[in-house]
Order: structure tokens, then C-alpha cells, then sequence
């Protein structure tokens, strides 16, 4: 049994708060995991010559504005390149943090046929207001003269992703509440002695 396992076994033995917190600990560690996804995925994205030529086309659609920033004349962070991106990385890290915080945050044996599609329908409106907040906050901050290019997109995505965080929780303790069963444990063979 692995020392993860142990500590989960205690930590359920004192309780459901202990449990609670417990999980609320190694959720925060699978939420760095898939922060670090995300940035990773942001930072590489944002180079790649077939998405940096849509960084200059502005790019508007329902509520989802993500206007191409000027950086001293030049084409800075925006547009329909960083919208992809952005998003991109969004969707993979917590395609990343669902399976990990199923398996290893909540020790759940939930149904993912039930629980995945409910995942990604929160998941979805998340991202979209994440999708609309992210270039706004980027933009505000080169418009504003705070910071420039990947420093704003990083500081919009660090915002966006403790908001993210902060929601996630409850849903996933409340996606995730059925635990795995634990297999019995195989009794001896017996022999049969002929006398």
C-alpha cells in the first residue's frame, strides 16, 4: 500500500472535515499540476509560427473579445492566435486535473459515463467565462501600460485560474463523492487433507 493510500485511510478514519481537508490538499496540488500544464502549454502556443500569424486578426465573437494589443506600434498579444491558445491550454489542463483529482484527490469510483459529461458542461461555461475574462484583463493591462505582451497574458491566466480553482472544489467533491470499493482481501486456499 502506497504511503498516498495510508494517509487517505487515516485521514478518513479521523472524519469527514479531516477527510475534507485532506482532499482539499492534494487538490490544490493537482491544481498546480494542471497550472503548470496550462502556462507550459500557454507559453509554447503563443510561439508557434501558425498561431502567432493570427495573433494580428482581431478577433470578436457573442461576448468573446479578444483585440489585437499594440506594443509600441507593434502587433503585441492578441487576437484570434491568443484566443486559441489560451483556450487550448485551458481545455488540456483540466482534461489533465479531471482524471487526476478522480483517481487520486477524491479516491472516486463515480461512473465517468455519468460524471465526465457533467465535467465538461461546467468545464465548458468555465472556460467561456474564462475565454471572455482573460483577454479582457490582458488587454486592460497593456492598455493601461502595467505590463507588456506574455507578462499580461500570464497574470490574466494566474487570475482566471485561482477563479477556476476556487469553483472546481466544490464541484469535484460533489462529482466525485462515490468511493472506490475496496477489494476484499482473498482468503487463504484451504487444503483439503484426505486421512
Amino acid at each position: 500500500m502506497g504511503k498516498l493510500n495510508q494517509i487517505d485511510k487515516a485521514a478518513d478514519s479521523k472524519g469527514s472535515a479531516v477527510t475534507t481537508i485532506w482532499q482539499f490538499v492534494k487538490f490544490i496540488f493537482v491544481s498546480l499540476l494542471a497550472m503548470i500544464v496550462q502556462f507550459a502549454l500557454l507559453n509554447i502556443l503563443n510561439h508557434l509560427p501558425p498561431i502567432v500569424d493570427l495573433f494580428g486578426q482581431n478577433f470578436e465573437w457573442w461576448v468573446f473579445k479578444s483585440p489585437v494589443n499594440m506594443v509600441e506600434g507593434a502587433v503585441g498579444i492578441g487576437g484570434l492566435g491568443y484566443f486559441i491558445s489560451n483556450n487550448t491550454a485551458n481545455i488540456v489542463a483540466q482534461i489533465v486535473a479531471f482524471f487526476v483529482n478522480r483517481e487520486k484527490t477524491f479516491n472516486s469510483g463515480a461512473n465517468i459515463a455519468v460524471t465526465l459529461p457533467i465535467y465538461i458542461i461546467f468545464t465548458i461555461a468555465l472556460i467561456c467565462f474564462s475565454a471572455w475574462l482573460n483577454p479582457t484583463l490582458t488587454h486592460t493591462f497593456i492598455s493601461k501600460g502595467w505590463m507588456k505582451g506574455d507578462a499580461a497574458a500570464n497574470l490574466a491566466t494566474m487570475i482566471c485560474s485561482a477563479v477556476q480553482f476556487f469553483l472546481y472544489f466544490p464541484v469535484d467533491k460533489i462529482l466525485f463523492h462515490k468511493k472506490k470499493e475496496e477489494a476484499a482481501p482473498e482468503a487463504p486456499a484451504q487444503e483439503n487433507s484426505a486421512d
